[in-house]
């Protein structure tokens, strides 16, 4: 898909990161707030963009201020570290 923006010049220079290809700015700021409002997923977010991998999407959310681990994430986080704790257990026994 194709989109193009008119922006005043004026309102160039304050919207856009210095060097920064316009284009580029535009899909990542597009980008970024669709994954905030968790419309597309981080998998997503990294093909769209080209980053290749998860370690370096965290630098480029870091950079853009998402931070997005919730609650939900750090309880997902725990019961996965403690079901690998039990089977760690388990085979210990065994």
């Amino acid at each position: 898909m194709l989109i193009t923006l008119d922006v005043p010049h004026e309102f160039a220079s304050p919207l856009l990161p210095a060097g920064q290809d316009p284009a580029r700015a535009a899909l990542e700021a597009i980008a970024v707030e669709a994954y905030r409002q968790r419309r597309i997923s981080g998998y997503q977010l990294r093909i769209l963009l080209g980053i290749p991998t998860r370690y370096e999407l965290d630098g480029f959310l870091k950079q853009h201020e998402v931070y997005d681990y919730t609650i939900e994430d750090f309880e997902n986080d725990l019961a996965s570290v403690r079901e690998l704790d039990k089977k760690r257990k388990a085979e210990q026994l065994a």
